[in-house]
């Protein structure tokens, strides 16, 4: 009888699992994850600051927005090759920052709230947009010498 090793203890898995790491620890990584953060925060609490809280409904909607878009980008410095996917989400919630005022129920679609829910939505989307981009692989100057696949010579599993 054979027993064959778990997927743990793969050298693939092993070697996708130190890219994810290397791609988290760049200055870009944590600065793209620190905006996130504090557009989130600010997104949630914009209501507040902004000085629209008397709309409930879009107040509870951006305190909400704001929650799930901390939720969804806090976690890419601890577990990125687990959260990588959740990007999409942060740019799906973004997009309804965006449009939030001229859909949420009753008349909160003024001045103020529109130009708060847009340059924030605008951040959020353009940071969910940078952190689903963000290249897990091999620098370009790693690439260029171990060939265009940017594998670093890991030969193929057969």
């Amino acid at each position: 009888m054979t027993t064959h090793p778990s997927i743990e203890q793969h050298p693939d898995l092993a070697e996708m699992r130190s890219r994810f790491e290397r791609a988290t620890t760049t200055p870009r990584a944590q600065a793209i994850e620190t905006l996130a953060l504090l557009t989130g925060l600010y997104l949630a609490a914009s209501p507040w600051i902004a000085g629209f809280n008397g709309l409930t409904t879009l107040a509870v909607c951006n305190l909400i927005t704001g929650a799930a878009y901390v939720l969804c980008m806090g976690g890419f410095g601890s577990a990125y090759e687990r959260t990588h996917a959740m990007a999409w989400c942060a740019i799906a919630i973004g997009a309804w920052t965006i449009i939030s005022p001229w859909v949420v129920v009753g008349n909160v679609d003024t001045t103020r709230t529109i130009v708060n829910n847009i340059i924030v939505g605008v951040v959020a989307l353009l940071l969910g947009l940078a952190m689903a981009a963000m290249d897990v692989r091999a620098p370009a100057r790693l690439r260029a010498r171990t060939g265009s696949r940017g594998d670093a010579g890991i030969a193929p599993m057969r």
